[in-house]
Parts: C-alpha cells; sequence; structure tokens
C-alpha cells in the first residue's frame, strides 16, 4: 500500500484516548456516515454540517474524505466534530465528492488510529470507507485472509484491507487479461466491494468513495440506517439520518433497502443487489426508535418524534397512575412525556433542567466525583416538584446508575411519590450489531426481577413499555425489526469469542486484559444456549459488549 495522505491529529500523537462518562449508562451509540457527491459544491462543508447533524451517534472521533477526482485527503482525529474541523482544516479540501464519519467505537479501541474514514491506496486506485456497525465474523474473516495480529484494528478496518485485496486481485488479473486477450476484467471499486459485500455477516451501513464515485450499503438485514437526497443542483447525499439532508439542504429521496448498494457518479445513481436474495431480512434495530435516532428523522417512512408520543401514549393505558405532573428526562423521554400526559389527563411540566454544554465525556478522579455526574447534566427544578405525585418517563433501564441518581435527586427535592415509566421493555442481552449496551452481568434486568429494580432504583412504581406496544408505535409493526436486547432472539449468530478488540488482541483472542470466554459444550462457534445464568462469566469475556 502506497503512503496514506492523511493530515496530522490536530491534538497529538495517535495514542490519544477518550475517557467516558462513567455516570452515563445509556446505550452508547452506533456511528453516523455521510456521503456526498456534488460538482460544483463545498463538499468539504457540506460534510462538516451532515456530520454536526449526526454527532449525536459519536462522540468519540470524527473524520472526513475528499476527493477532487485526482486524489483522495483524508481528515480525522479525536473529539468532536467542531472540535476536529475549522477554517484551517476544511480550506485544503477542495473537491467535488466526499464521506465524512463520526464514531463510538464498538469493535476496535477508542484511538486515533481507528477513528474513520479509513484509507486505502491499490495500484491506480485510491479509496476511502465510513463504517456503522459491528460485524460478528471479524476474526474469521481475518483468519480467512491470513492477516497476523495487529494487521487490521477494528472491523471496519478490516472490511478496506479485504476491499484492498480484491482490488490488487482485480488489478492483476485485468492486466493479464489485457495482455493475453482475454475477457476484460473489472478493476473497479464498486466490482471489488461487491465481490467483498458477501463475505460480511453482521451490522454495517456503509459509505465508499475513490476519486470518482460515492457509494453507500446496507447490510441485509437493515441494522442500522440509511437514507439518500437529492441537492437542488443535482448533488446526492447519503446520510445515517434524514436530519442530516436537511441541514445542507437536500431533499429526502428514499431510504436505501436493506441488501441494497448504490453507486453515485457522474451518470447519477444506480442500484445494485450484490447479497443473495435468501440472505435478505430487514431487522431495523427498533431501538432507533426508542432513543438512538433524532427525533426529526423518518425511519421506515414514519417520524420517530410522532413513535415516541405514540410510546407515551401506550405507557399511559398500559401503566395508569395517580399522580400530580408528567415530566420527561431530557431528551428522549420528553415526547413520551407529552404523550403520556395527553393520554392520562395529567398535566406536563418541566421538572429537569439540562445542561446543554455537558457530553459525553465527563472525566471524574473518584467516586465521589462521578456521582456528580448526572446532576452535571440536569439538575431539578425544586418548585415544580415539591410536595407532588410524579410520573418520570425515560428510554431505558440498562445499568440503573443513572435513574438511581436522578431519583435521589428528585426526592431531595421533595417530591412526594415517583412513578417511572420506561419506553423500552426490559434490556436483557447484550448488543452485538453496533450498539454497546455493555456486559450482559451489567445490565439491571438480566439480574433483576421488574419488582426488584423498582427496589433498587427507590421508585414507587415502574413499568416498562411491553414489546407488542413499542413495535405498534413506530407505525410499521410488519416492516421488521431486531429485539435481541430485549427477547434474546438474535437474527445473526454471534461466535462466542466475539470481542471489542478482537483483532487487537489477535483473531479471536481475548484482549485488554479480559478473561479468556468459557467453552460451552455444543455451543463452541455461536451464541446458541449461551443465555443461563451460569455461564455468565462468558458475558464477562465480552468486553464493550
Amino acid at each position: 500500500m502506497g503512503a496514506v495522505p492523511e493530515l496530522p491529529p490536530v491534538d497529538g500523537p495517535t495514542a490519544i484516548t477518550v475517557a467516558r462518562d462513567p455516570s452515563d449508562d445509556s446505550p452508547k451509540e452506533a456511528c453516523g456516515v455521510f456521503g456526498v457527491y456534488a460538482p460544483g459544491q463545498p463538499v468539504a462543508h457540506l460534510t462538516y454540517l451532515g456530520l454536526y447533524a449526526l454527532q449525536h451517534r459519536g462522540q468519540e472521533s470524527a473524520g472526513k474524505a475528499v476527493s477532487d477526482g485526482e486524489e483522495v485527503m483524508v481528515v480525522k482525529d479525536m473529539g468532536l466534530v467542531s472540535h476536529v474541523f475549522d477554517d484551517r482544516t476544511l480550506a485544503p479540501l477542495v473537491g467535488h465528492l466526499a464521506i465524512g464519519h463520526t464514531r463510538y467505537s464498538t469493535t476496535g479501541s477508542s484511538t486515533w488510529r481507528n477513528a474513520q474514514p479509513v484509507y486505502r491506496g491499490v495500484g491506480h486506485t485510491q479509496f476511502a470507507l465510513g463504517h456503522n456497525g459491528n460485524l460478528v465474523n471479524t476474526a474469521e474473516l481475518a483468519e480467512e485472509a491470513g492477516m497476523l495480529p495487529g494487521t487490521v484494528a477494528s472491523d471496519s478496518d478490516l472490511v478496506a484491507e479485504l476491499v484492498a485485496i480484491e482490488l490488487e486481485r482485480a488489478e492483476k488479473a485485468k492486466a493479464d487479461a489485457a495482455a493475453t486477450g482475454a475477457e476484460p476484467v473489472d478493476a473497479t471499486l464498486p466490482a471489488a466491494v461487491a465481490t467483498v459485500l458477501p463475505r460480511l455477516v453482521g451490522a454495517f451501513s456503509l459509505v465508499f468513495m475513490d476519486e470518482h464515485r460515492v457509494m453507500g450499503v446496507r447490510d441485509p438485514n437493515g441494522f442500522r440506517p440509511l437514507c439518500l437526497g437529492r441537492l437542488d443542483d443535482g448533488g446526492w447525499v447519503l446520510a445515517s439520518e434524514s436530519p442530516a439532508l436537511d441541514v445542507v439542504g437536500a431533499h429526502f429521496v428514499r431510504e436505501l433497502d436493506p441488501g441494497e448498494m448504490v453507486v453515485i457518479d457522474g451518470d447519477g445513481v444506480r442500484s445494485e443487489r450484490p447479497f443473495p436474495v435468501e440472505r435478505i431480512d430487514p431487522k431495523l434495530c427498533v431501538f432507533e426508535f426508542v432513543y438512538f435516532a433524532r427525533p426529526d428523522a423518518r425511519l421506515y417512512g414514519r417520524s420517530v418524534h410522532h413513535a415516541r408520543v405514540r410510546q407515551g401514549e401506550l405507557l399511559a393505558e398500559q401503566a395508569p397512575v395517580e399522580a400530580d405532573m408528567v415530566m420527561g428526562v431530557p431528551e428522549s423521554g420528553i415526547p413520551a412525556a407529552e404523550g403520556y400526559a395527553r393520554a392520562s389527563g395529567i398535566p406536563y411540566g418541566q421538572g429537569l433542567v439540562k445542561n446543554r454544554y455537558i457530553g459525553r465525556t465527563f472525566i471524574a478522579p473518584s467516586q465521589e466525583m462521578r456521582a456528580l455526574g448526572v446532576r452535571m447534566k440536569l439538575n431539578p427544578l425544586r418548585e415544580n416538584l415539591e410536595g407532588k405525585r410524579v410520573i418520570v418517563v425515560d428510554d431505558s433501564v440498562v445499568r440503573g446508575t443513572t435513574q438511581k441518581q436522578l431519583v435521589k435527586m428528585l426526592r431531595e427535592s421533595g417530591v412526594k411519590e415517583v412513578h417511572l415509566r420506561l419506553t423500552s421493555p426490559p434490556i436483557k442481552w447484550s448488543c452485538f450489531y453496533g450498539i454497546d449496551t455493555g456486559l450482559r452481568s451489567e445490565l439491571l434486568a438480566a439480574n433483576l426481577s421488574v419488582e426488584e429494580i423498582r427496589d433498587y432504583l427507590n421508585v414507587d412504581t415502574l413499568s416498562f413499555i411491553t414489546l407488542d406496544r413499542l413495535i405498534a408505535s413506530t407505525g410499521t409493526s410488519g416492516a421488521g425489526f431486531c429485539d435481541a436486547c430485549f427477547t434474546g432472539n438474535y437474527p445473526v449468530e454471534v461466535p462466542v469469542s466475539l470481542t471489542k478488540g478482537v483483532l487487537e488482541g489477535g483473531a479471536g483472542a481475548p484482549c485488554c486484559g479480559e478473561a479468556a470466554p468459557v467453552p460451552v459444550a455444543g455451543a463452541a462457534t455461536t451464541t446458541q444456549g449461551l443465555f443461563g445464568s451460569s455461564l455468565l462469566p462468558a458475558d464477562e469475556a465480552r468486553q464493550g459488549r
């Protein structure tokens, strides 16, 4: 491979890592991807705006790749989009096509090396990619390709390497065909990607680019979202969520289908279907409707905001209680609280003020300081709360850390009763498809009954929305959802040895001081049969899951 034309990191060496907020136990985001093909437009600035709109999907690192038709230039660094890019970094990025990425790590540690886009140069082709999701056959692919430990550090890096290998093979075959007069060989990036894609298993919404084209891909299950938009001047945009289209002035065209690959170049947009039809099984992550997606996004053609309001209405029908006020936990709990109030007839009110300048990297040197993490982000409105029976609407309970501190604050503010309502069912299983829910042994609902959780959180009543009501709230009950974190029904089998640092510690090996996975009789290669309580040590080995 040739030298990578990347600008140096703004803030120093590649060993930089991001500290995460221990007090924030919400499910951690997928990543955000963006792509634009717009000759004559400032694509670097459009990508900056698009990534800004997708910042909620990842706050660890940000990056973009831009091409002027001759070179692909990559800029990436640790931190928020606004920290990575400024006038100085954007000025030299002149071109007519670009891709961008904002990252939360689910495979590969949080270091500059693993920031995206990932770049490769093969012969006459330079390309970059951004990935939202998580492969489950990472170790197998690395082993099949004969890669030594440390060759690649994330599943995204692995995909880039596999595409580079295929491009190199195709270019050699093309040269041989030209020399012998044989049938010409397609050695373009789309052909190489289409060859590699059927080998990938898991969750992946991908954006690719080379010097001449931008591409978007959704896995056959469509676990993670990806949509297409059109600019007024004829340019095209790809984005994880539709609000990123709005921000750059693009009109929503459609969501990519599960298993679809679109190629955008000077001839327009063409669609390809590189996966066998038997693998197409739509399973959009239902948590996109609960928490991850912006409320102004549209998924399966439906408004996320409307779905969250409907979740609150259905919760009011499912779990009514006498109270004086309904309040939402910012931000995702607010639409549902409004819906609960409307359906129950109980007044909606504000009970918490959010500090909008606190991100997800609050650093605390001690447990005492970490306990202040929630107070750094949320502060109660005592005058609205004192002496009242309050219904608190939130999106989920993971480890319970946030809710426990929140309830304590409300009690200290004079709240008479706290009734907690959640817009997701109990999270009992770890996610392997791009969401960092944590170890199963850390999940409160995997180890405690609803009544035990109620007692632990010190609330007067507790109710989780039922799965059927959650699906109904989306208005797309027949469209297909992944609900594995609630039910344990994984649409795609997951290797027992899958870890967050599977490549950094060697294919299939534990890393970062993890314990080795516990062998399970009759389930040596998949998660089937792995979920009894006696098998929790195996889950302990899943770093970052």
